[in-house]
């Protein structure tokens, strides 16, 4: 249980927050929101006692752990699995099952587990601090952006063990559905205030967008009533006979107060520069083959077809090759056999993490974003830098002064001022807070050329793929359907149980796979009734996510006045709904298994 109570915490004149009061209570998951720069990080921070707060206290009970994703990377041990079991208290280190279990979730073969730390990439070795921590299971498990470095499997393995966990937890996530298929509560950092919700995202936003309605009005009313005294005290100040009636108003005019307007919050405003484009295909990929390696290819014998509003998600593990083939689509590497034939009226716009290796250093915002495209004006040059939140002297910063998110938010502001009608996208929200991310989405559903996007988001796939390029099993797959058609034909079981054999950048070979599309009525019939017995699960687990509060409320309420064997009832009581809901977990996932296998 972690209590927090006045907390303000500022940088200079600038606040971040202040007033900041929330209790996360036994067995809730919270969610914790805001934009970019509004201090969830910080208060992550300062809740670890890795920085201190201006005024304000925290509070747990004693003994209470508090575990969190440690960004930096430093590890003692010789092998991964020997790093990883240092998680666990030291007279359990020699059970090395549960780190096994963690590190095949994460993506970590059997092989991999006997590799020293050094010899993987810094995303893999995050993930390393993300399986100790898991192993260590604190009371109150704090993770700041987990689903960084992780794949699309890793994510959803993720996804489960944190909808298990039995202590407390407060998340960090650019992912919505991610967060929301986890916690049970939502507290947002707006406006320098805290709110906290029941529910998710969704419900948080809703509550304050109504509640800023609500002021609104109120504060438009006090203003026209203020108004309308003023007016009043005017007209008959100087009349002797109004002077009683004047008088009361002037008091009534001292008593009203009208509350400050809000201030506009900014947007990212994405608008794609379209180029008109008199065709239906773009681009074809003809027997594409890559690898950095002799006899070590990514992928094989990849063929497919880039028509005018196509939406491709292309999706897999980490190491597989999708960024690669998004590099050789856009030229910047050759196949080793094949090739990519793009129509001459085909305009590219590429963006890619590693890309802002190439912006100049010594440049500001607008020089890059001019640099772009020569034939801009200035005033829509930087009319593209407001877009991306660098409006007046920010334009002005030079690129060697910016975070990498907002090296990112230049990168899509050079995008934006190329007439493109087609957009390869590298995992482009990586650094954008979730106002930014949905307007990317709205700019790309409008966007009347074609799009190919890598991304480790479902909420992205289903809101934009028409289409799928599946790096899976040692295969590449082009599948025609959606992300949810895919989960129903194919879905990710074999994946999960057979973590890839991946290392430091490479991966084994990929071959192209025809399937066909084809559903049966059996499969339908089968996905009907599993549905079916999960819905019949899922309410039996809200039903018991209910008792499971009131009897943790009625230990709260009845701590000081209950006694010993009362409270133990109660908590054997509330242990045995636990082991229940966990029974049904189970269940459930079985059922969901075997429904994205049918």
């Amino acid at each position: 249980m972690l209590q927090v109570s006045g907390l303000k915490k500022a940088y200079g004149a600038q606040p971040l927050f202040s007033d900041v009061t929330f209790t996360v209570n036994p067995r809730e998951r919270v969610g914790l929101v805001g934009r970019n720069g509004h201090g969830k990080s910080t208060l992550f921070r300062i809740i670890i006692g890795q920085e201190e707060q201006d005024g304000g206290t925290i509070s747990t009970p004693r003994g209470y752990r508090i575990g969190h994703l440690a960004q930096h990377i430093r590890f003692t041990s010789p092998t991964i699995l020997e790093e990883v079991c240092l998680g666990l208290p030291p007279e359990m280190r020699d059970q090395s099952y549960r780190a096994e279990e963690i590190l095949m979730g994460l993506g970590f073969s059997k092989e991999s587990m006997m590799a020293p730390p050094s010899s993987f990439s810094g995303g893999f070795q995050l993930r390393l601090n993300l399986a100790k921590l898991l192993l260590s299971e604190p009371d109150l498990l704090l993770l700041d952006e987990p689903t960084n470095y992780l794949d699309i499997v890793s994510v959803r393995w993720l996804t489960r063990e944190l909808q298990r966990w039995r202590g407390e937890i407060m998340i960090i996530s650019h992912d919505r559905t991610f967060m929301d298929s986890i916690t049970t509560h939502t507290l947002g950092i707006h406006r320098q205030k805290v709110r906290k919700v029941e529910g998710g995202t969704e419900r948080l936003y809703s509550v304050l967008a109504e509640e800023e309605e609500v002021y609104e009005r109120t504060r438009a009313n006090e203003e026209r009533k203020r108004e309308e005294l003023e007016k009043f005290i005017r007209r008959f100040r100087a009349q002797a006979s109004k002077a009683a009636l004047v008088q009361s108003r002037i008091k009534l005019l001292e008593k009203t107060e009208v509350g400050e307007k809000l201030s506009q919050i900014e947007d990212l405003d994405f608008v794609f520069t379209k180029e008109e484009f008199p065709a239906k295909t773009l681009l074809t990929a003809e027997d594409l083959s890559f690898g950095y390696a002799e006899g070590d290819d990514l992928f094989a014998n990849l063929s497919f077809s880039v028509e005018k509003g196509a939406r491709i998600g292309v999706i897999g593990k980490n190491g597989r090759g999708k960024s690669t083939l998004l590099k050789v689509l856009a030229r910047e590497l050759a196949p080793r056999t094949g090739e990519v034939k793009t129509h001459d009226r085909a305009s590219l716009g590429f963006f890619a993490q590693t890309n802002v290796a190439r912006l100049r250093e010594d440049n500001t915002i607008e020089q890059e974003i001019s640099g772009a495209n020569g034939t801009l004006s200035r005033t829509r040059i930087r009319g593209i830098c407001g877009a991306m939140m660098f409006d007046g002297n920010k334009a002005e910063k030079k690129i060697s002064v910016l975070s990498g998110g907002e090296r990112s938010r230049v990168l899509l502001g050079k995008i934006l001022a190329t007439p493109t009608n087609l957009l390869l996208l590298d995992e482009p929200t990586s650094h954008l807070d979730m106002e930014s991310i949905d307007a990317l989405v709205e700019s790309i559903q409008s966007f009347e050329g074609a799009v190919i996007i890598v991304t480790h988001s479902e909420l992205i796939l289903r809101a934009l793929a028409t289409k799928l390029i599946v790096f899976r099993n040692q295969e590449v797959e082009v599948f025609d359907g959606d992300y949810d058609d895919f989960l129903r034909r194919r879905g990710w079981e074999d994946e999960e149980d057979g973590p890839s054999n991946e290392r430091a950048g490479k991966a084994p070979v990929q071959k192209q796979k025809e399937r066909s599309g084809n559903g049966t009525k059996e499969r339908e019939k089968l996905i009907r009734k599993l549905t079916k017995q999960i819905s019949a699960l899922e309410e039996k687990f809200s039903q018991l996510d209910g008792e499971i509060k009131r009897l943790e409320e009625e230990l709260i309420s009845k701590a000081a006045s209950a006694t010993h064997q009362e409270l133990s009832d109660l908590a054997a009581l509330r242990g045995q709904k636990e082991e229940e809901q966990m029974h049904l977990l189970e269940q459930i996932e079985s059922l969901q298994k075997e429904m994205e296998g049918a």
